[in-house]
């Protein structure tokens, strides 16, 4: 599967994650809201939940009409607004915490695809994989539907909020010696660096 092909009809996405189109638009937020009902979402809203193929036709329109580099600030506006597990507290904590974090936001059939009282997860979307490459780096295999740059955002916003103490700037880049979904491959890898 290619960026922007729900792997699954049936998934939906609650409405705090959609919203960070908003908030990743900044100063466009109307342009934002336009590109969503656009693609069938009108006046989204937390605590709703919305066709997860309908959020990734509104993120291709922005990706057409405004470039990469849009999908990118929407994605480091996710942390703002979808729901993490509580005890998250280093970076290798935060990263590898995305893809429990990415079930948490998405269900199918009405059923929330990760359950953190029982620990349980559904399988259907994807994964966000973490490894630890070295002392000071980290690849992350992002296997979904969403943008590349999105994930990279996603990715550059979790790893600075949670970096070392006396870790300079923190540098994520699309490994492009990897498959990646911005050729039509089913994933993308990341290398995180500091």
């Amino acid at each position: 599967m290619a960026q922007f092909i729900a792997f699954d009809p049936k998934v939906e996405v609650n409405g705090e994650t959609v919203l960070s189109i908003v908030d990743g638009m900044g100063a466009f937020k109307d342009r934002a809201y336009k590109f969503l009902a656009d693609n069938g979402i009108q006046n989204p809203e937390p605590g709703k939940w919305y066709p997860q193929q309908s959020w990734l036709n509104a993120f291709k329109a922005i990706t057409q009409a405004t470039g990469d580099f849009t999908l990118f600030n929407i994605g480091k506006k996710i942390p703002e607004n979808a729901q993490f597990p509580p005890e998250i507290n280093t970076m290798d904590k935060a990263l590898a915490a995305i893809d429990v974090a990415y079930h948490m936001n998405h269900r199918v059939n009405g059923q929330i695809m990760f359950d953190p009282g029982t620990g349980k997860m559904l399988e259907g979307i994807g994964h966000y994989k973490f490894h630890r490459a070295g002392d000071r780096e980290i690849r992350m295999v992002c296997e979904n539907p969403y943008p590349s740059d999105f994930d990279r955002g996603i990715i550059e916003a979790m790893a600075q909020k949670f970096k070392p103490a006396g870790a300079g700037v923190v540098i994520v880049r699309l490994d492009e010696s990897q498959p990646t979904r911005k050729k039509g491959a089913n994933s993308c890898t990341y290398t995180v660096k500091w």
